[in-house]
């Protein structure tokens, strides 16, 4: 409570970040975050939650840092962030060039293939981050996800209460993949590869005899992939991208089987 009021402060006052207990309690939020001791949003019973006030400590903790010069090995950045350490006591595995900020929480199990976790960002136990996929800042990564090849999970700080992309445990998400503007993943969702997910996104159930509308979430266990429907426009009927669900995972403990039974049935390319 104490580090809120004075995140709370700061933000509508911007003169107090000169001072040093402000800037503390917006280095303790950075390192809190980057425990895993706070999040920038956590679910309550089924809603996901934002905290607002951690988001605004991110925000603020850019103006109080100063450019640097990092060097690893031959390489060299310039930027106001520290690199993510420690890897081995973290329980981490992380490949030459995978990269995460200081305030990302990475949990014991995670695999990093050459790819990128930004500041404010949760990744659970067991998720793979594989080769060049992005978790921008602040998006919610559940437990044993996997995160394929050119994955893009978007990014958000501002506006500070808006909600930032989720994807909840055991979801797999298929090459190339885009899910930005706060669109939450159910548990143990298939979705195939190139599908692209905004939140005016059209996901349209169709294994039913009428479709199933939904926008911003994808149902627990939906198998997904890219589609299109026809939308009018002044010089004509056109195609638009939607996505469609086209099956259920099944509900299964065995969740590498129930996974190869929903990509089999479904011919879902990966």
């Amino acid at each position: 409570m104490q580090l809120q009021h004075l995140i709370e402060k700061a933000w509508e006052n911007r003169d107090l970040l000169k001072d040093e207990s402000t800037q503390h309690a917006i280095r303790e939020v950075v390192e809190q975050l980057d425990k895993g001791e706070l999040r920038v949003a956590h679910m309550e019973g089924e809603h996901w939650i934002v905290n607002e006030w951690v988001k605004k400590a991110v925000i603020l903790y850019f103006p109080i840092q100063q450019m640097s010069t990092i060097e690893v090995g031959p390489f060299e950045f310039h930027d106001k962030i520290a690199l993510k350490k420690n890897f081995r006591q973290l329980g981490v595995r992380v490949v030459p060039h995978a990269i995460a900020r200081h305030g990302s929480y990475l949990a014991k199990g995670v695999i990093m293939m050459p790819s990128y976790v930004n500041i404010g960002a949760y990744v659970d136990e067991g998720t793979m981050v594989d080769t060049w996929a992005t978790v921008g800042s602040c998006a919610q990564v559940g437990k044993n996800v996997h995160l394929s090849g050119g994955v893009g999970l978007g990014g958000v700080l501002e506006p500070v209460q808006a909600a930032p992309v989720v994807i909840e445990d055991n979801a797999f998400i298929g090459s190339r993949c885009i899910i930005v503007e706060g669109v939450r993943v159910g548990k143990e969702a298939v979705l195939g590869a190139n599908v692209v997910l905004t939140a005016s996104s059209k996901i349209i159930d169709v294994t039913g005899s009428s479709p199933i509308e939904y926008k911003g979430f994808v149902p627990p266990r939906s198998v997904v992939i890219p589609g299109t429907i026809p939308k009018q426009f002044a010089a004509g009927e056109y195609q638009v991208p939607c996505a469609l669900i086209i099956g259920q995972r099944k509900l299964s403990t065995d969740k590498k089987t129930s996974l190869n039974e929903a990509l089999r049935e479904n011919g879902v390319s990966v």
